[in-house]
């Protein structure tokens, strides 16, 4: 297990798990598309300017598609379910990652089976589940529906990253630069046809549109396509637990949704699948040694 890479990696999580209060309570309602491209472009031009790196070959392309999958149909989904349900209810969603994430491993990796994703996934959707049952959560269709194909979306866009690698000559700013910057073109017309800009944005939502970029878009995902190349995608599936919690969190401590009991033992169970899911499984180790005797 890196330890270090870990936690670099569980960064990004934890600072897309502040996207939900900070929508709520500092952007303009009704611009998810605004949003979302605010937060990719920027962040991707500044990344491609400080590591002067461009895509060369086949990775115009998956770039491309990496750039949508993660950010382009990702952003706006997200920005969509934040809007439209509670926070804690919107980031809930996510924690089914870890299950999509399982199948598209057996498909397009060719791994066996990963039964102990499953069985952590089973456990991290659990929590996060007992976290937001209260009466008070009023579930949206849309929201649900954007919410969900959110989470898929993006799943299929690490297991990607995964199958794909990185080319070794390009720095980790700059390969987020790139994905970044495909999906706020993508976004580009979308916003400008389906949306619009903001008839207004106060200082707050400045302040929240810089963060939203810097640290949830270009340091985010700068530590989280770094982890996906130096650990197991069963361990960064679990990760994304991290994300929900995060969110059910903020809102305690700065919205004052006060926990229950079961949403505290919904807060342990979670966190118990993170941490297990870091565990390498006894199969993978006997592999490792068996090469390295070899």
């Amino acid at each position: 297990m890196n330890v270090r890479a870990t936690l670099l990696t569980a960064v990004a999580p934890i600072a897309w798990g502040t996207t939900y209060i900070v929508t709520t309570e500092l952007l303009p309602p009704g611009h998810p598309l605004f949003a979302s491209l605010a937060r990719a472009l920027p962040a991707g031009l500044i990344a491609i300017a400080l590591a002067r790196q461009l895509p060369t070959g086949a990775w115009w392309w998956k770039a491309l598609v990496l750039g949508v999958l993660n950010i382009g149909a990702f952003f706006p989904l997200l920005f969509i379910a934040a809007y439209r349900l509670p926070g804690g209810v919107a980031a809930t969603l996510g924690a089914a990652q870890p299950l999509i994430i399982a199948a598209l491993a057996v498909l397009i990796l060719r791994q066996a089976a990963p039964w102990r994703l499953v069985a952590w996934g089973v456990v991290g959707v659990l929590g996060v589940g007992l976290i937001v049952l209260r009466a008070s959560a009023l579930l949206d269709t849309i929201g649900l529906i954007a919410g969900l194909a959110g989470t898929a979306s993006m799943a299929l866009g690490v297991t990607l990253a995964k199958h794909w690698g990185k080319p070794p000559e390009v720095s980790a700013v700059g390969y987020a630069g790139w994905l970044l910057t495909a999906g706020g073109l993508f976004l580009l017309p979308i916003t400008v046809l389906a949306e619009g800009f903001p008839s207004s944005i106060d200082a707050p939502a400045v302040a929240g549109y810089a963060w939203l970029g810097i640290v949830g878009g270009l340091v985010a995902y700068t530590l989280w396509f770094s982890g996906i190349r130096s650990i197991p995608i069963t361990s960064i599936a679990v990760l994304g637990l991290l994300s929900p919690l995060t969110a059910a969190a903020l809102g305690a401590l700065l919205l004052g949704e006060l926990f229950s009991p079961l949403q505290l033992i919904g807060f342990v169970l979670a966190l118990a699948a993170i941490v297990g899911g870091q565990m390498p499984s006894r199969t993978v180790h006997t592999r490792s040694q068996t090469a390295q005797v070899a």
